[in-house]
């Protein structure tokens, strides 16, 4: 059976390791829009020893740290969903009054408000999340960091 992020990234790449990964979404929209997949497949947060998840919410917490120090969002929205793509991974959307949804889920209708543009470039947001990643991966397993 196929797995899209055991196939693929899932986004673009941002930052890897043994354990897990972050990706960009894409979206314009939301250029703040992360996943922070885990590398193994695994459906479910209880599928994970507790170390690994442990390790996992690490990570996610670092991606939301960084993303709130860098585009001061007014929420961050956390979610694992998994339905439509059973790979265990976390989204981490920062979200602003006047993003196109707000205040509905991403995913769901288009809120009747202008749309403000970005507020920080793309290639900010990554070297920002790279730095913020590699900290926090040598905080959890006092590896080395590159």
């Amino acid at each position: 059976m196929s797995c899209e992020l055991c196939d693929g990234p899932g986004g673009e790449l941002i930052w890897e390791d043994s354990r897990c990964r972050v990706v960009r979404v894409g979206d314009p929209d939301y250029p703040g829009f992360c996943r922070v997949v885990w590398q193994q497949h695994a459906q479910e947060m209880t599928d994970l020893a507790t170390a690994d998840r442990d390790y996992l919410m690490h990570m996610v917490f670092a991606v939301e740290q960084s993303l709130r120090r860098l585009l001061h969002p007014d929420k961050v929205n956390l979610a694992s969903l998994g339905n439509v793509t059973p790979h265990l991974h976390w989204h981490v959307i920062p979200r602003f009054r006047d993003d196109r949804h707000y205040p509905n889920p991403v995913w769901g209708p288009v809120a009747a408000r202008a749309h403000q543009a970005a507020r920080v470039g793309t290639e900010e947001i990554a070297q920002s999340l790279q730095q913020t990643l590699r900290e926090a991966a040598h905080a959890q397993t006092g590896s080395r960091i590159v």
